[in-house]
């Protein structure tokens, strides 16, 4: 792991965040800050290794995902990059991949789908028209 010193800066933009490191940055979202013990923990459930949880925590860092501080022999992480902003470049690069950019043909092969509650519906309407943010 780096010493703190030589932590990259949080990034302008979110960094890609692979799915693995997803299920990390969750954790840390929820909780933080964590020490690496506790991110292990934290993550018995998904069967990793320590090792790998360690690997996906430096890269992590590399990416300026996360920051650290170390206390004598443990380090203690925290998001450096907020879930929302991660959330939404994740959803624009999957927008950008499949349908262009485009958000419109997104969502109607999405509703055309998937059966919407009415308050669903409203609650979209609200989002579109300014009125409610987004989840």
């Amino acid at each position: 792991m780096p010493k703190p010193a030589s932590a990259p800066k949080p990034p302008s933009t979110p960094p890609q965040i692979s799915e693995a490191e997803w299920v990390v940055m969750k954790v840390l979202w929820e909780r933080a800050p964590l020490t690496t013990s506790e991110v292990v923990e934290a993550l018995e459930e998904v069967h990793w290794k320590p090792k790998t949880i360690h690997t996906l925590l430096s890269r992590l860092v590399k990416k300026g995902a996360l920051g650290f501080t170390k206390s004598g022999r443990e380090y203690q992480f925290q998001p450096r990059v907020q879930a929302a902003a991660c959330e939404q470049a994740a959803a624009r690069s999957f927008l950008d991949r499949f349908f262009e950019g485009d958000l419109a043909p997104f969502l109607a092969r999405f509703v055309e789908r998937e059966r919407l509650k009415p308050a669903e519906i409203e609650r979209l309407k609200r989002i579109l028209e300014g009125q409610d943010s987004p989840p």
